[in-house]
């Protein structure tokens, strides 16, 4: 995806959560995040741009402590959110292509991560705030949900940090039904995992996989994120509880 397609996803999604929160109310609770209601997470969220924004406008090139959660609540707190969020898509939009920040998965320029990684942030919130309201939660765009598999698979979970290993060598298949070219293999052990997505150079021929978890390119995004059950899950269901267990990505 194109780092303008990333822009323009941030500023939907984050006005769609905005939205949602409101007609939520601050004090419903967060289905998709227990023990949160929608003022934590409009906190957070905000939190989260205001910090990223800081590190394109401001050219850190190293790690920078986020500026702490605000005192509001209510309305002020919405317009809080709404500010924040618009100051950082006009931040990534306005901004030089060669930008020099710091960023913390691969990707093609600082500007290109930091776009992409809020798109996604905001996507997966803006479900959170609209499972304060029941019902169905909006659609993500396949070629987006796959982009958003891609980052977390090959991103978050390639990292040391990730937990999800296991004692014996187990593969994991992850298999969008609506995109012939998204399947992932996933490789468990005890170091952080590896994947690979098929058709990559250099990738090896797929081994047999101890579970496959397959489904809609949307509903893989949401299921591997923790927003939604997975839709069909075949072989050794204890992987895909190891996923639920151990994936989860927390703030630090």
């Amino acid at each position: 995806m194109e780092m303008r397609e990333f822009t323009e996803t941030l500023d939907r999604e984050g006005q769609a959560l905005a939205t949602a929160a409101e007609k939520a109310g601050v004090d419903a609770e967060v289905a998709t995040c227990p023990g949160w209601r929608i003022r934590d997470l409009v906190r957070h969220t905000g939190m989260v741009h205001r910090w990223a924004t800081a590190f394109v406008a401001e050219g850190h090139t190293s790690d920078h402590p986020d500026g702490g959660l605000p005192d509001l609540d209510h309305d002020e707190l919405l317009t809080w959110f709404r500010d924040g969020h618009r100051r950082l898509v006009d931040t990534l939009a306005g901004a030089s292509p060669d930008v020099r920040c710091w960023s913390f998965l691969p990707a093609p320029s600082p500007l290109a991560f930091w776009a992409r990684r809020q798109a996604h942030e905001t996507t997966v919130h803006r479900v959170d705030a609209e499972s304060a309201l029941g019902g169905e939660p909006g659609t993500v765009a396949p070629d987006f949900a796959v982009d958003g598999i891609d980052e977390l698979l090959r991103g978050f979970h390639a990292r040391d940090k990730s937990r999800v290993r296991t004692e014996e060598p187990r593969v994991l298949r992850v298999r969008a039904t609506d995109r012939p070219d998204a399947v992932w293999t996933v490789r468990l052990s005890s170091e952080r995992p590896l994947s690979e997505r098929a058709g990559d150079p250099g990738t090896a021929e797929s081994p047999v996989a101890d579970c496959e978890l397959a489904g809609t390119a949307e509903q893989l995004y949401l299921a591997l994120w923790n927003r939604a059950p997975f839709p069909d899950v075949t072989g050794d269901t204890a992987l895909a509880a190891l996923w639920r267990e151990k994936s989860g990505i927390n703030w630090s």
